[in-house]
């Protein structure tokens, strides 16, 4: 890799860790030279993960100068641990040249041990118990008689189309006891919605008593 390309990366590591603040580390791995014990050439941010310039490798450096190089592919995403506890959401990029042996490593590692704090308490707040899906919150009748309707369907698992009797009398037990038919012309739109007459719904409904 040419001082062009190197100066090239180098630019973009300082404009991510300009992006993305003091918890970014960025880290240029150089694997030309024939000390890789030093093989850290640039650095941003250090302080994530107590490195500087000059320091060693790390197990990604050693892989990358295995002879089975040539099959390591780029390791994105991924969790890490630091020495003194930190976690870190990390990402390894391999750099390659003409003759596609890696030359350098493009590291990026983010600490995400405070945000992964407050995800455990947001966690904690908004958790529901039961792990019910969210109730729906109606404005008027109308709407929490359609709401019923929907739940009664859900429930069975399968669109009205395709509903038995035995699937129609399951859905307006629900509705039953869920208080649905306290509601003024209930009886009506959920006859309609179902398909049946009135003297059937009230039939079903008997057949749940």
């Amino acid at each position: 890799m040419n001082t062009t390309n190197i100066t090239l990366l180098k630019q973009i590591a300082h404009g991510l860790s300009a992006q993305f603040g003091d918890n970014c580390e960025i880290v240029i791995h150089d694997l030309t030279g024939e000390n890789f014990e030093s093989s850290i050439v640039f650095i941003e941010n250090g302080h994530v993960t107590n490195r500087k310039l000059g320091d060693g490798p790390s197990h990604v450096v050693l892989e990358a100068l295995h002879d089975e190089a040539n099959k390591l592919e780029d390791h994105l995403g991924y969790l890490t641990r630091t020495s003194d506890g930190r976690i870190l959401k990390s990402s390894t990029i391999y750099i390659r040249n003409e003759d596609h042996k890696v030359t350098h490593i493009f590291g990026i590692n983010y600490d995400i041990t405070n945000l992964l704090l407050v995800k455990s308490s947001l966690s904690a707040l908004i958790d529901n118990n039961d792990n019910k899906e969210p109730e729906k919150i109606t404005r008027n009748v109308t709407d929490l008689l359609d709401d019923l309707i929907e739940q009664s369907v859900k429930l069975v698992g399968k669109p009205v189309a395709l509903m038995t009797k035995e699937d129609k009398v399951k859905a307006i037990k629900f509705l039953n006891e869920t208080g649905a038919f306290l509601i003024t012309k209930s009886g009506d739109k959920v006859s309609k919605y179902f398909g049946i007459s009135k003297y059937t719904l009230y039939s079903y409904m008997d057949m749940n008593n």
